[in-house]
């Protein structure tokens, strides 16, 4: 389950997103590490720790 702090982090990143008119493709919580991923556009990738941080996907 995710975090609370996980939660609000995705409203954030989701309508950052959404108000640059960029698709998200993909949103998913891996259980075993306990993040969240979001793939968005053509090439971005974003990873939300459970403490609510976030970085881009390099990878």
């Amino acid at each position: 389950m995710p975090t609370v702090e996980q939660m609000f982090a995705c409203l954030r990143v989701c309508q950052t997103l959404s108000n640059f008119y960029t698709d998200i493709r993909l949103f998913r919580y891996d259980e075993k590490r306990q993040e969240v991923y979001i793939i968005a556009g053509e090439t971005l990738g974003i990873i939300i720790f459970s403490n609510g941080l976030w970085e881009f996907d390099d990878g």
